[in-house]
């Protein structure tokens, strides 16, 4: 080979890896930057359990872990000969013996404690890690303590309703669906697939063992939509809750009561949505028929 062709060949070879370079394909972003993509907003959490003494008097549902005893309590702010005075339905000593020896109660450090004739204390619940609940231990029995309606769920003064009676809607009010949406309710984060949510119409509402306990109508429409309590409803527990509007986003379907709280829940197949987090009694709504044209 002359010297004239090897010099050529060598500057061939020298440019060969910048010509490589150049004319490469562009690589792929890498996977970790769709990682970094924003994260669909959650559910707003809202704060039910009371901070202080002056939160507690109104409604609570009281029931015994894994069985259908439940019984729905009113804790009032009056004083009384052992701490508190509550009252429940005469029945509720029955579902729950445990209540033949409870007198009143109190609220010390942050915790609730139901206690007898002499102030000792029968029940003494504190919160779940959740925070929407109450809980308590006796012997080998575990109670929950959810509450309905009590005054640390007030929104503030100039969202309560004035009428008498507001916010205890009695089974099957009219009009339980026809209220504006409660001011304090979080707005509607962006919601998730249509195919996912909830189809209006009427769903039956089923505790632990105990079916068809109370029925609900989803109305369809703009969220947060009416919700109407229908006639015949035996449940005292969704009675006091009195829901009148939902909403479905990030694959929980919301209902929001008249006084500002809420209930969430989540799909578990064949049209059934239960409550999460999962609290004291079962509660499961299943949709029995769909919204009237």
């Amino acid at each position: 080979m002359s010297r004239a062709c090897r010099i050529a060949a060598l500057a061939l070879a020298l440019a060969a890896p910048a010509l490589a370079q150049e004319t490469a394909p562009p690589q792929e972003a890498p996977a970790s930057s769709a990682a970094s993509a924003p994260a669909a907003p959650e559910v707003p959490f809202v704060e039910t359990l009371p901070r202080d003494i002056a939160g507690v008097p109104g409604t609570w549902d009281l029931s015994r872990d894994g069985s259908t005893r439940r019984c729905v309590l009113t804790l009032a702010g009056a004083s009384g000969p052992a701490g508190r005075r509550l009252s429940f339905p005469a029945g509720c000593r029955r579902a729950l013996p445990i209540l033949n020896g409870v007198a009143g109660w109190l609220f010390t450090d942050g915790n609730l404690r139901l206690v007898d004739k002499d102030v000792r204390p029968v029940l003494q619940f504190s919160a779940r890690v959740d925070a929407r609940s109450l809980v308590a231990a006796a012997g080998d029995e575990h109670f929950s303590l959810v509450p309905l309606q009590i005054v640390a769920m007030v929104p503030p003064t100039d969202a309560v309703p004035t009428s008498p009676g507001a916010g205890y809607a009695g089974a099957g009010s009219a009009g339980a669906g026809s209220a504006a949406p409660d001011a304090r309710s979080a707005p509607a984060p962006e919601a998730a697939p249509a195919g996912d949510a909830p189809a209006p119409g009427t769903y039956a509402l089923d505790r632990y063992r105990e079916q068809d306990v109370c029925r609900i109508e989803l109305t369809p429409g703009t969220a947060p939509a009416p919700v109407r309590i229908l006639d015949h409803c035996r449940d005292g527990g969704l009675t006091v809750f009195d829901p009148v509007s939902w909403r479905f986003a990030n694959g929980h379907l919301t209902l929001n009561a008249r006084r500002g709280h809420i209930v969430n829940l989540v799909a578990t197949g064949d049209g059934r949505w239960r409550r999460d987090p999962e609290v004291g009694t079962t509660f499961v709504l299943r949709r029995v028929e769909p919204a009237a044209p």
